[in-house]
């Protein structure tokens, strides 16, 4: 983490640097990452320009250092609200609502996550592989205990991070209405548990008649000279 911040030695120094964190969140958040320049960050935060290189080499080290800081503090708050589960599915479920809190308390925490895919994909890649990294140790030892199918956990952890990411967007930036994380948490557990699809069996389809397919030229037909011929042969 060296390589990317110059750590204050000072409670001003730490002061600082929070400000300097809090207002690149927020213009990063408002306007992203190629929008915030170091001039308006320094500005918003109260500090001489000059001040952002005691702590930062540049705009992209501040910004993977906020990435990582996000990681750290996204997996410590599962962690903790997941510390005491007895099962997987315990914990799978205690997860969801920490993160959905997470995220509710953390209205930003989408728009600097994700602007990495516009500023270097592979510090997006890296983000995602990281937490995917953790999240299959996690599984792997509960399929090693029963708990859990054989399943190919990779698919299963980002299967289940979709999950988290789009049910997050639903009800905590698109809802305007107050919602209960609980029940969210618990239809999800029930798709977990049971699957998504019945015993339904489609009825035998009905054969629907061909229809003649599309032709360039109308013949209709004509019976007169039918008629006309009887006569002759009389």
């Amino acid at each position: 983490m060296n390589d990317l911040l110059k750590v204050p030695k000072t409670p001003k120094g730490v002061e600082t640097l929070n400000n300097i964190l809090s207002a690149a969140t927020q213009l990063i958040y408002e306007r992203g990452y190629h929008g915030a320049n170091i001039g308006d960050i320094t500005k918003l935060a109260g500090v001489a320009t000059g001040t952002f290189y005691v702590y930062f080499d540049s705009k992209i080290s501040l910004y993977r250092y906020m990435l990582l800081q996000f990681s750290h503090s996204i997996r410590r708050e599962l962690a903790e609200k997941t510390r005491g589960c007895k099962t997987r599915r315990e914990a799978e479920r205690a997860g969801l609502v920490a993160w959905l809190e997470y995220v509710r308390d953390h209205p930003y925490v989408y728009n600097i996550i994700w602007e990495s895919l516009y500023v270097d994909r592979k510090l997006f890649t890296e983000y995602y592989e990281t937490f995917n990294k953790a999240y299959v140790s996690g599984l792997k030892s509960a399929q090693d205990n029963g708990e859990l199918a054989n399943i190919d956990l990779d698919v299963l952890s980002y299967a289940l991070m979709g999950i988290s990411n789009f049910v997050g967007l639903k009800y905590c930036m698109f809802s305007e209405s107050e919602v209960d994380f609980g029940n969210v948490a618990d239809e999800i557990m029930k798709v977990l548990e049971r699957g998504m699809f019945t015993d339904y069996i489609p009825a035998a389809p009905v054969p629907v008649p061909e229809k003649a397919r599309d032709m360039n030229f109308r013949v209709e037909v004509d019976f007169s000279f039918l008629k006309q011929k009887g006569k002759e042969s009389e």
